[in-house]
């Protein structure tokens, strides 16, 4: 998951860096932020080796005139996680205060935001920022509670941070619960097939797979378990309950497919299947000797009429369609001859959208007949999408 971390002012700020490497060693995505007075407490350098990103402090970066944006960084999370989280930060962020970075991005934040308190224990009793905290939970902020012990000051009360250890197991524990997908099990087809011509040649396409790998990540964030059955990638898999199988062609996409597929719940069929091979492949390399060739061809396996015909009540199946003309139209009759809940609609005439690309743009037709019309996005933006989209169906449950 993409977890930003926010650190304030407060001595605790060392201990974050614990906390950072917790979260990267399992497997997540940490930016952090810190306020200007937190580089006092713990260097941007210790933070970015860590987190494998560059620190962010100011909105400006004269050295290399970035700018570093609040909305885009308050998007880009999962989650926000403000530790240490001063009595200063604390009144700030209850009023609405936004003047550095780390609370213009509290402000722009539109995923879960934890806090954990820390200063002494005079301060955390005041009414004023008791207040504060009071303010934030009930706003739907989580706050990972402060405990009593030796304080900075050599005083002895509540006040101190909550340990790295306590603040991630909190995180962890709570996207557990949350996830919707938690027991189910989802098949994944992605990538590009490629049907041999002779051993050096093949018959393919332009498919990078990097759709149906964010939407395997996408599924077991939201805790399924992911069988992903991919054609010839350069991607790798980050989360562990993915479980991958690696193919080449329509043939063998379609005996795991077949084989995986009675067990599961929900299927995910994005891979670009080739609709043909060459009926014979020659044992050794084609020699160019004349101005033409022809090669027979002949359908391979049809994966997702074959799933459509076989799935259960209880299953769900999302398609896919990249269409260049009558896209609507060619979708619509693919959802229905394939026997889909719902199909993902992209075109190559729009700009960002299809393969090889970082970005895609979207449109969902349901069964229903409804349809949803989806800005330009991301790819991991735009797996988010689709799978809100699955766990709304009836039959996830």
């Amino acid at each position: 998951m993409n977890i930003l971390i926010g650190i304030t002012g407060g001595i605790a700020a060392y201990k974050v860096a614990i906390l950072v490497r917790l979260l990267v060693k399992n497997g997540h995505n940490v930016k952090v932020i810190m306020s200007p007075m937190a580089k006092h407490f713990v260097t941007p350098l210790t933070l970015a080796t860590l987190s494998k990103n560059p620190i962010l402090v100011d909105f400006y970066v004269p050295e290399n005139g970035d700018w570093n944006s609040h909305v885009d960084i308050g998007l880009w999370a999962d989650a926000y996680v403000i530790a240490p989280a001063t009595a200063n930060s604390l009144a700030k962020m209850a009023n609405g205060i936004a003047d550095n970075l780390l609370l213009t991005t509290y402000l722009s934040a539109r995923c879960p935001v934890f806090f954990a308190p820390t200063m002494d224990l005079d301060m955390f009793k005041h009414p004023a920022t008791q207040k504060s905290i009071e303010t934030l939970v009930n706003r739907g902020n989580i706050k990972i509670d402060a405990t009593s012990g030796e304080l900075a000051s050599g005083l002895e009360g509540k006040g101190r941070m909550a340990e790295p250890e306590t603040i991630f197991q909190t995180l962890v524990e709570y996207f557990d619960q949350n996830k919707k997908l938690k027991g189910k099990k989802a098949l994944v087809t992605a990538g590009p097939t490629y049907e041999h011509i002779d051993p050096v040649r093949f018959i393919g396409n332009y498919s990078s797979g990097k759709m149906g790998f964010a939407i395997a990540e996408e599924l077991a964030n939201q805790g399924a378990e992911v069988f992903l059955v991919t054609g010839t990638v350069n991607l790798k898999t980050q989360n562990p309950n993915i479980k991958r199988f690696d193919v080449v062609s329509a043939q063998q996409m379609f005996e795991k497919s077949m084989e995986i597929f009675p067990e599961i719940d929900i299927a995910v069929l994005s891979a670009a299947v080739a609709d043909y091979r060459p009926v014979s492949i020659a044992d050794s390399k084609i020699k160019k000797k004349s101005d033409s060739l022809t090669i027979e061809l002949e359908k391979t396996p049809d994966i997702a009429k074959n799933l459509g015909e076989i799935k259960k009540e209880n299953q769900t199946i999302v398609g896919f369609a990249l269409e260049t003309d009558n896209e609507f139209e060619n979708a619509v009759e693919k959802l229905k001859k394939k026997n889909f809940d719902f199909i993902v609609l992209n075109s190559l005439k729009d700009k960002g959208a299809g393969f090889n690309v970082d970005t895609n743009k979207i449109t969902i037709v349901h069964k229903n007949s409804s349809v949803q019309y989806f800005e330009l996005k991301s790819k991991p933006e735009v797996a988010k999408d689709i799978v809100e989209e699955i766990c709304k169906i009836k039959p996830i449950k």
